[in-house]
């Protein structure tokens, strides 16, 4: 990213990315192991069909991916849904969806470090798990408070590592059926559809879950200042990033399914998919995946918690949650007391929630954010859009968007639903309390993790 000067004197960014590079973000942020993790508990919830639920909630992702794209597009500035909300509908809206869009910048650094520990006590399981979540959120803060940042090369690094182990996983899957089954074993419909084990209501609840593999496209459009011909190359960024998230999930997801069939006989179904590797390639594959989990859980946690307090400091400084969060280190330019009340909140919580239920809490959040920015198309496009306007792209295929995200968001077990709902309404009063204090322009400004 290279500053320069607009005609006005004003300072933007030079845009030097491309295609490629939008699509390596978007890739990194998810992680092509993203459905690994909720792997084993999905395909108990479904019934073993957790291949067909990647499918089902990718539609979803999609629909959004491109009302994300084009919004993204038209306003090609850092930020995301609340940025979106507010510009195409109103402040009060943006603020709204930056609301929701900070329960999930909580809960992120939070099912890193409880699924980090999790794994962490599958190679060392004399670790009591008390003990594994305190190290992380105590490490990840230390290190924030540090100003250490988690960097570009370790997540080259860290892409890598990951490509390779799901490259070795894949050729050993297939030999693994090849020489048990034969051809019926890789050639399946049995992750997709089992009749004998499909309900409907379990499948949709699962959806809901699984759903948390494609959590984080929306990333991509936080680069649009960045990138060449934005309109054309954000809108097939995230797009592309879903999909090949899609396609690499659901590729690991069906092989598992094929290795492990009785999903009711894994050991923790948490780590489930580490047995799977154990299986088909032995103890160094099975260490493998667990190095690999460990270091994208510890690098997701720290990022995370470093754009959650950022965001805890921006409405700290504003008035809207206390002052004491705009407290800051000058000399490393950390938000301190946001940073160790975000430690602190992933410790605390991981003692009362695990992994399944922190996931269904932070997908309460992000699919709230998703419903506003479809919404944000449907009104941008369509409702202000003129005599050019085009009923199925600007209507029809937002509002299927923001449709099918309402129904992941419903299909939530009731604690998820709870929160989400108890959260919004205390945005609404936030909201409300700001928007007569502050100028109204303000209202959206204080989600910007930049």
């Amino acid at each position: 990213m290279i500053p320069t000067e607009t005609h006005a004197g004003r300072p933007h960014l030079r845009p030097v990315l491309g295609l490629g590079d939008l699509i390596f973000y978007g890739i990194v942020i998810i992680q092509p192991v993203a459905a690994v993790t909720v792997y084993g508990i999905a395909e108990q919830l479904s019934g073993g069909h957790v291949a067909g639920t990647l499918v089902v909630s990718m539609v979803p992702a999609l629909l959004t991916a491109v009302s994300y794209g084009r919004l993204a597009a038209l306003y090609p500035a850092a930020g995301s849904a609340y940025t979106y909300a507010a510009r195409a509908i109103n402040p009060f809206a943006g603020f709204l969806a930056g609301w929701a869009m900070l329960l999930g910048y909580l809960f992120m650094p939070l099912i890193n470090v409880i699924y980090g520990a999790v794994t962490l006590r599958r190679e060392i399981p004399a670790l009591p798990y008390t003990l594994a979540t305190l190290g992380f959120a105590l490490l990840i803060t230390l290190l924030n408070l540090c100003g250490i940042r988690w960097t570009a090369r370790a997540n080259e690094l860290m892409l890598a590592g990951m490509c390779a182990v799901i490259a070795v996983f894949g050729v050993l899957a297939v030999h693994h059926l090849l020489h048990a089954q034969g051809l019926g074993g890789v050639l399946s419909t049995a992750p997709f559809w089992n009749p004998h084990t499909f309900n409907l209501r379990s499948f949709a609840t699962t959806t809901s879950f699984a759903a948390l593999t494609y959590i984080g496209f929306d990333s991509v459009t936080t680069l649009a200042e960045d990138v060449h011909n934005p309109r054309r190359n954000v809108l097939l960024a995230v797009v592309l990033v879903v999909i090949i998230t899609a396609l690499l999930s659901g590729a690991q997801v069906y092989l598992a399914h094929q290795v492990w069939p009785d999903y009711a006989t894994y050991p923790n179904a948490e780590t489930a998919f580490m047995d799977v590797y154990g299986r088909v390639g032995g103890a160094p594959l099975f260490h493998a995946m667990a190095v690999v989990l460990i270091v994208a859980c510890f690098g997701s946690a720290l990022s995370g918690q470093v754009a959650a307090s950022r965001i805890l400091f921006g409405m700290g400084r504003d008035g809207v949650l206390p002052t004491a969060l705009a407290r800051a280190n000058l000399q490393r330019g950390t938000p301190t007391v946001g940073l160790i009340g975000i430690g602190v909140l992933c410790f605390a919580v991981s003692r009362v929630l695990n992994f399944e239920k922190a996931s269904e809490v932070l997908n309460s959040g992000a699919f709230a954010a998703y419903m506003a920015v479809d919404l944000a198309a449907f009104w941008q496009f369509y409702l202000n859009g003129g005599p050019g306007r085009r009923f199925w792209r600007d209507a029809i295929a937002p509002l299927a968007g923001l449709v099918s995200c309402l129904a992941i968001w419903l299909s939530l077990p009731r604690l998820a639903l709870t929160v989400g709902a108890l959260w919004l309404a205390g945005g609404v009063a936030l909201g409300a309390l700001k928007a007569r204090t502050l100028r109204v322009d303000e209202i959206a400004a204080d989600f910007s993790t930049d």
